[in-house]
């Protein structure tokens, strides 16, 4: 009953509801028959309210949603004349922009399912990928084919016409009925082989965490949303489909740029940012000058996601920016787990906050028993959005994620950290994270991530990779700083200077690519 009424509550705060025009219902209609439950009838619906209206605004200019509707039915006519197909399986290897738009929205025209590429893989990540996916098309940006082993219909070329241009133009909007395909997200391939998460558009299912988003941030009918992670995440794509779901305009980079972002918040009117922590860190960055040189007057809600967001980063900007910052906890298995509020964060920086509607989480143990309050264990969630058969543990119906956390006295979710991450130094466990976030909070650190080397002695000792903010901090002072706050087993004994830590498009360190030689 909760779900409904919060429901029911985001609808009409949001506009949604309180905005709909009987005339409206033909082209509604349409879209629904033409895309089932998809992308393409998100875009179908906003250009039924106005298709005039601005729906991408990337580096090329703005495109309406007018325009995306016909160009998705235009080029998911061009796509199947192409392959032959009538409802071909694509692939998407895309930056952001509108190519990336236009190609997921022809894709529910054809009925087809749609698998999402990640820009960082290599080209043997790829074969691996195309060769147990084999889709029938790829569309991908000209930088990337020498990547791909079989070409791909280009769809942003840097000068001249890209080979989505050309099939728009040259056909007609696709007649045929298209319908619900599956997309598939893949995982990072950061600890091995990449894995598909594939999921079929659910309305039900994505209800409870549509509606804890846009029960808790406020936000309303056409605000401008700015995407600046990746589309191929999960965090990038749920923020798409939000923003697109309300008829606002998208805005949309093919590289993130710190500057440019908040000239794009105050151009646009930008309500909501959508950012990755390292992004945030990167505006924050900048000379007190220039950031105070760019008005923020509409942006209501900055949105976290894809990778921890540090406590000493929250405080910041929440300084900066006010009670604006949202957290959000999930993944490709699990969706949208938890929401944190501003004054989730003022309460307990670093928090992922609490459970989203009709998402049940649960802290257990080794025995997969739930635990004491406070206490950390193995997070567990439940809901909807679950996918099966990807090999993740599931124990009375909920799904391991595999991170470590505990769940406070308010009932906040906290993450302590990745199970593969733990370090075990002389008998002891060591949250790699606490130390980080530790370490982050001293004045002479920009970036850290801890490690566990392997030692004779202790099975294994604690390595921090550290980005100093100026001169590089004696080492010894770190380690006393460590030990004044943290149990002495919490302690580095090493410490590696680095000008900058490795990341993949979504934040998360990649801890494979750090060096392996290591101070004594």
């Amino acid at each position: 009953m909760s779900l409904l009424l919060t429901g029911a509550r985001a609808l009409a705060t949001s506009g949604l509801v309180t905005g709909f025009r009987p005339w409206y219902v033909p082209g509604i209609a349409r879209a629904v028959w033409r895309g089932g439950l998809s992308p393409a009838t998100l875009i179908g619906v906003a250009a039924a309210h106005g298709r005039d209206a601005p729906g991408v605004i990337d580096d090329r200019g703005t495109v309406t949603y007018g325009e995306l509707d016909d160009g998705a039915a235009r080029l998911a006519e061009g796509l199947a004349r192409e392959c032959g197909v009538p409802r071909p399986n694509i692939a998407i290897l895309c930056r952001n922009h509108r190519g990336f738009v236009l190609a997921l929205a022809a894709a529910g025209r054809l009925g087809g399912d749609v698998l999402l590429l990640n820009t960082e893989f290599s080209g043997p990540q790829l074969a691996g990928v195309l060769d147990r996916s084999r889709p029938d098309i790829v569309v991908a940006d000209e930088e990337f084919l020498p990547r791909l082993p079989n070409g791909a219909v280009v769809s942003w070329r840097d000068t001249g016409e890209s080979d989505v241009d050309r099939l728009i133009a040259a056909h007609p909007p696709r007649a045929v009925r298209g319908g619900s395909g599956a997309i598939t997200i893949l995982t990072s391939g950061t600890t091995g082989t990449p894995k598909g998460a594939p999921r079929r558009p659910d309305a039900l299912a994505i209800l409870g965490p549509a509606a804890t988003i846009l029960d808790r941030t406020r936000l309303h009918v056409g605000d401008p949303v700015i995407v600046a992670p990746p589309l191929f995440h999960g965090f990038g794509l749920a923020i798409l489909a939000i923003a697109v779901t309300l008829r606002g305009p998208v805005v949309l980079r093919r590289a993130f740029d710190p500057e440019t972002t908040l000239a794009d918040i105050e151009r646009d009117g930008g309500a909501l940012l959508a950012a990755v922590p390292v992004m945030l860190q990167r505006i924050l960055d900048l000379p007190d000058g220039v950031r105070a040189g760019y008005r923020r007057d509409h942006l209501h809600t900055i949105f976290s996601g894809a990778a921890p967001l540090r406590p000493e980063l929250a405080e910041r900007l929440l300084t900066e920016f006010g009670d604006v910052l949202f957290n959000g906890y999930g993944s490709s298995e699990v969706g949208i787990a938890s929401v944190a509020t501003p004054a989730d964060l003022r309460a307990a920086p670093g928090t992922v906050g609490r459970p989203s509607l009709g998402v049940p989480i649960r802290i257990l143990d080794d025995q997969r028993r739930p635990v004491p309050t406070g206490r950390p264990g193995t997070i567990f969630v439940g809901g909807a959005l679950l996918v099966d058969g990807i090999g993740k543990e599931v124990a009375d119906g909920l799904m391991s994620t595999g991170d470590l956390g505990h769940l406070d006295a308010a009932g906040r979710l906290h993450v302590d950290g990745r199970a593969d991450d733990m370090i075990v130094s002389g008998g002891e466990n060591v949250f790699p994270q606490e130390v980080e976030d530790l370490l982050t909070r001293h004045p002479a650190i920009a970036d850290a991530v801890v490690i566990g080397a392997p030692d004779p002695e202790f099975g294994q000792r604690l390595v921090a990779y550290v980005v100093a903010r100026g001169d590089r901090p004696d080492p010894a002072d770190l380690r006393e700083y460590v030990k004044s706050n943290l149990a002495r087993y919490k302690v580095p004994r090493s410490f590696v200077f680095l000008d900058e830590l490795p990341r993949n498009p979504t934040g998360k360190v990649l801890r494979r690519d750090l060096p392996t030689d290591q101070p004594d």
